[in-house]
């Protein structure tokens, strides 16, 4: 007769191997019936999709298959769906591997059938949070959709609290489904409490102080009592970035300790690197081998000035820069700057040097609105390869100008994401002129633009659209330098060309074709952008046109495609293209890094 422990241990040895012979993988879980959104939410939902791929005991696996309905009917409520109809199948075996396939037969939605959505309070009367309270969805007659109430929800309690209403709460919030009659009532009520007024700015520099107060205290613009926004705070949080005296700032509202109905608001800055050191190594094919050599002064002296001294200097074009920027905060936040530049060029078709003096005052009227007023004094010397006879003996036939002109600038920029933008529009005006006998050698006056559009199509497309028109009214072209000509061809403009080779040309001793500038120039391009599986590499499609012309277009018109990659210090673009004005022109390949406005 057996004992009790062999008893006990004959007993699970076979409770063990029943466990491994019903055991089974669960290889698929297919959802029929639904669109990609729910899919993804009842696939989510379900235990039975954290075990595919593993061996799971039968009776596990039995208790998953039965709640698999529950599961997905609770992942199908926030959608307004409280009655579908569901059907879970199981196939295959422990050998093979088990199947569950769900399928789902939607039923009517719920819809909303009363919505008693307000505030009371001192907000009842407040014009931005009524137009909040009229964009609640859903809306008496809508499906009740949870994602959609809880947004709006929410939207609306950010923006008490944004706009000063600290001590709002719920009086009410309430949601009643009936099942039977497919309806839901939505009883939700805020009690928003009287509204903040700005207090005291407490601002600390740590850990020791760079810029003087009284620098900071221009860029607050409200008056301490006036109605509390967080917008004010933003703006403020804007201005200082744009300064880039901080490598951190903090702004903490603190309505815990209003005096009087005011928020005092703590604000925290920390200092960044004072000064900036960079280098590197440059080629172009105009250019040739160079290195580029720069310094920047983030803050002089407590006053906030800035200084910049930048050097290119490459074997056939240099540059040298300074500059000297002032705050300025009178009328609108921005800059005094002065700058000086040297700028010598020796490439295959030009010989000029010029030194150019600018003096400018910027300012943001708005945050997507920039302008530059400024007045230049330009010193050039040029003389066009193609005038060379190839005499050493014979000396170059150089002319020289002085030109003493204003200028005004103005940059628009409206876009999702500046760095890489699915919807935005970008444009860019700039107007200049000067008067012979008043610092200038010729009348002349010249209006410039580009505009560049940005359109999401899908989740993995792009369409970009750019155009640029610029004119010059002058009797004197002759007297206008390069500088102040406009060329074509190349990046940013007519890609399939080479650099400046669209437009007025002459014919040097050596045979070669050399740009002379235009009085004005018209460009335009089309390009389609795609991104593989939504992911960093894509590849576009392009055609550009134009020209630089004196009197009547010659439209030039080059095509390409290129690869694209969405780098972390913005868009990579390597471009191929071809001219279509010339059966027998080469094939040009452009490097691109960052956004372009």
């Amino acid at each position: 007769m057996p004992t009790l422990p062999r008893v006990l241990a004959i007993a699970a040895l076979l409770l063990a191997t029943a466990g491994v012979a019903h055991a089974a993988t669960v290889k698929r879980v297919d959802i029929h019936g639904l669109d990609e959104t729910k899919t993804a939410n009842v696939r989510g939902a379900l235990s039975l999709v954290d075990v595919i791929g593993q061996d799971v005991p039968g009776r596990r696996l039995a208790y998953l298959v039965r709640e698999a309905e529950d599961e997905t009917r609770e992942a199908l409520e926030p959608f307004g769906f409280y009655s579908p109809k569901i059907e879970v199948a199981r196939e295959g075996s422990g050998s093979t591997g088990v199947t569950v396939t769900i399928t789902v037969t939607l039923d009517e939605p719920v819809r909303v059938r009363r919505a008693d959505i307000a505030i009371i309070g001192d907000g009842s009367d407040d014009r931005y949070l009524k137009e909040d309270l009229g964009a609640f969805r859903p809306q008496t007659g809508d499906v009740f959709d949870h994602q959609l109430y809880e947004a709006s929800k929410t939207r609306i309690t950010r923006r008490l609290a944004e706009r000063g209403y600290f001590d709002a709460d719920f009086s009410s919030r309430r949601v009643e489904i009936t099942r039977a009659e497919r309806a839901a009532d939505i009883d939700l009520v805020w009690s928003s409490g009287g509204r903040y007024d700005m207090g005291p700015i407490e601002i600390e520099q740590t850990p020791h102080e760079i810029i003087r107060d009284s620098l900071l205290d221009k860029l607050i613009y409200w008056e301490q009592g006036s109605y509390y926004h967080q917008g004010k705070l933003d703006r403020f949080r804007e201005s200082l970035a744009r300064l880039d005296y901080f490598s951190s700032i903090e702004i903490q509202p603190r309505p815990e300790d209003a005096v009087d109905n005011q928020v005092p608001v703590t604000v925290t800055l920390t200092p960044a690197k004072r000064t900036i050191y960079t280098a590197g190594l440059s080629y172009g094919t105009d250019s040739g081998p160079g290195v580029r050599l720069g310094m920047e002064r983030r803050y002089v002296n407590d006053r906030g000035h800035k200084a910049l001294g930048q050097i290119d200097w490459a074997s056939k074009r240099k540059t040298a820069t300074a500059q000297y920027r002032i705050p300025a905060f009178a009328w609108l936040d921005g800059w005094y700057t002065f700058s000086a530049q040297y700028y010598d060029e020796q490439t295959d078709y030009m010989d000029t040097r010029k030194v150019e003096v600018v003096a400018s005052r910027s300012g943001q009227i708005s945050r997507r609105l920039t302008a530059i007023a400024a007045l230049h004094a330009l010193r050039e010397r040029w003389a066009y390869v193609a005038d060379d006879d190839g005499d050493e003996n014979t000396p170059v036939q150089y002319q020289s100008a002085t030109f003493l002109y204003p200028s005004l600038r103005a940059e628009y920029v409206d876009a999702d994401d500046r760095i890489f933008p699915r919807r935005g529009i970008g444009v860019t005006l700039e107007v200049r002129g000067g008067v012979e006998g008043v610092g200038s050698d010729a009348t002349f006056g010249q209006a410039w633009g580009v505009a560049r559009w940005y359109q999401g199509m899908g989740e993995s497309n792009r369409l970009i659209l750019r155009a640029e028109a610029g004119g010059t009214f002058t009797n004197a072209l002759v007297n206008m330098p390069p500088s102040l000509r406009f060329f074509a061809g190349g990046d940013n403009s007519i890609r399939g060309y080479g650099f400046r080779e669209v437009g007025p040309s002459t014919i040097g001793s050596d045979g070669k074709k050399y740009a002379l500038g235009a009085k004005n120039v018209l460009t335009g391009s089309a390009e389609f952008e795609h991104y593989f599986d939504n992911g960093p590499w894509g590849m576009a499609v392009f055609v550009d046109a134009g020209d630089a012309f004196d009197d009547t277009p010659d439209i030039h018109t080059g095509v390409g495609v290129g690869a694209r990659w969405r780098s972390p210090v913005g868009p990579v673009r390597v471009d191929i293209a071809r001219g279509l004005k010339d059966p027998d022109s080469d094939y040009e390949i452009y490097l691109n890094i960052g956004a372009t406005w």
